[in-house]
């Protein structure tokens, strides 16, 4: 494609019309003016002719993925290779996608020739999770006598992955990352004898009665106690839930002048707890749902276990339906066969989803253990909490709030007395609450 140049446009003024003007009001230097005319409209088409030979055999290519962190900055770079033996300069632009801001739009690359590579870095900062391809760059060479500009457009094979940044919310747990001990900042001491069978031995004066193994005794005629030890590599699951009510916006804690969905929170919580859970030596699992079940990774551990737990969730967004929690249940049920730490992401501020999850619950309440994290609704707290009272609205404001937060109340004594912890958490302790819970059934051997 061919494009002209501000030097054509004025060429054409400054010569092609002062000669036209000629030829029209002096008769005998007509044929002369147009010969001049002619001579520059050929000097023109040549000049188009040998523009396409600028971006000839100019290759740019891209690493096939590409992995950036929201809202941070970050650079995609090209490489560009030019096989003719002269150098060129170069017109260079890539179509990003609407949710990955650049400053610039174009760039002016200098291309060296024989072969040689050329790296272009460009600046960029991505503003919103998920998948993006980069599938074309655009290029842009000027002709010999800078007439016209060839533009040609070149396939790019790439794929920019933008994941969740937990920069910020690792920093709010900081202590957990560091090397000392094996459980957190400090070394902490485990509560209870452990569920592991390690051995039998002869009978002490002291042994509990409920740890004599009856039947050994009867075989060998004498008191035989069971050992355990305490178990190290436990299973913990994170269960999100992605249906219509985490689509509400709540602030972001690294700026609360923006607003982010309840699944971003969600996420970013699930990611860290996979992190810690990771330097604690457990099996780490997610599995989402909405209206059905989206996605299930078995627990493992290991760095390529946490990535694949990453990429299953970068690409995970709200959806507009009604979460399923009798389908969330019967897939637990029937796939979780080992007791596991199930750490639910989910909003229940609906009385009837609510009452849902409550029946549902008993299902697995018995095998696995529970814990349900809801992030506080704006306004949902108890009556006279709020000093910002000052017309009759408020007040009837604040009761319905109020009442939104006696429901949950209770309904947290009702999943409580089926050994189900539920914790509404304020959105900027999420993270927080979610590892200190974790921690806590780990110290406790609750699992």
């Amino acid at each position: 494609m061919l494009t002209p140049k501000s030097r054509l446009i004025w060429g054409t003024l400054l010569f092609v019309v002062p000669f036209a003007a000629i030829a029209g009001l002096l008769p005998e230097a007509a044929p002369y003016a147009i010969l001049l005319i002619g001579a520059f409209v050929v000097w023109a088409l040549l000049d188009a002719v040998l523009a396409f030979s600028s971006v000839r055999g100019v290759q740019v290519k891209c690493a096939e993925t590409l992995r950036l962190s929201k809202d941070r900055p970050a650079e995609i770079e090209l490489q560009c290779q030019n096989d003719s033996a002269d150098s060129r300069v170069l017109r260079l632009g890539i179509a990003l996608p609407r949710e990955i801001e650049t400053e610039q739009d174009e760039l002016f690359v200098e291309i060296p020739g024989e072969g040689k590579l050329s790296r272009v870095a460009w600046k960029c900062t991505p503003r919103r999770r998920g998948n993006y391809p980069l599938s074309r760059c655009h290029l842009e060479g000027r002709s010999p006598f800078g007439f016209w500009g060839a533009r040609t457009t070149l396939p790019l094979h790439s794929e920019l992955r933008v994941y969740p940044d937990l920069l910020k919310e690792r920093k709010n747990v900081a202590a957990l990352f560091l090397n000392r001990g094996t459980l957190g900042i400090h070394t902490q001491r485990q509560v209870g004898k452990g569920r592991d069978f390690e051995k039998l031995r002869e009978y002490i004066p002291g042994d509990s009665y409920e740890d004599v193994h009856w039947k050994a005794t009867a075989k060998r005629g004498k008191p035989v106690t069971k050992i355990f030890q305490i178990e190290r590599t436990q299973e913990v699951y994170v269960i999100l839930d992605a249906s219509r009510l985490t689509a509400r916006q709540v602030s972001d804690p690294a700026d609360p002048m923006r607003q982010v969905s309840t699944l971003e929170r969600f996420i970013h919580a699930a990611l860290v707890l996979a992190l810690a859970a990771e330097r604690q030596g457990d099996l780490f699992g997610m599995l989402t749902f909405s209206d059905r079940i989206l996605k299930f990774v078995r627990a493992r551990n290991g760095q390529a276990h946490y990535s694949l737990c990453r990429d299953a969730l970068y690409t995970l967004h709200p959806q507009v339906v009604t979460p399923d929690y009798d389908e969330l249940f019967a897939f637990i049920r029937s796939n979780l066969r080992r007791r596991a730490l199930l750490v639910v992401l989910t909003a229940l501020d609906d009385p009837l989803l609510a009452e849902g999850f409550l029946r549902n619950a008993e299902l697995v309440c018995r095998q696995h253990l529970l814990l349900v994290n809801m992030i506080q609704p704006i306004g949902v707290r108890p009556l006279f909490t709020d000093p910002n009272v000052a017309r009759l609205d408020d007040v009837y404001r604040q009761l319905g709030g109020h009442i939104q937060w006696y429901n949950l109340l209770e309904l947290g004594k009702k999943l409580k007395h089926r050994g189900v912890q539920f914790t509404l958490v304020q959105n900027e302790k999420l993270t927080a609450d979610v590892v200190s819970q974790y921690l806590n059934v780990k110290r406790r051997q609750l699992v």
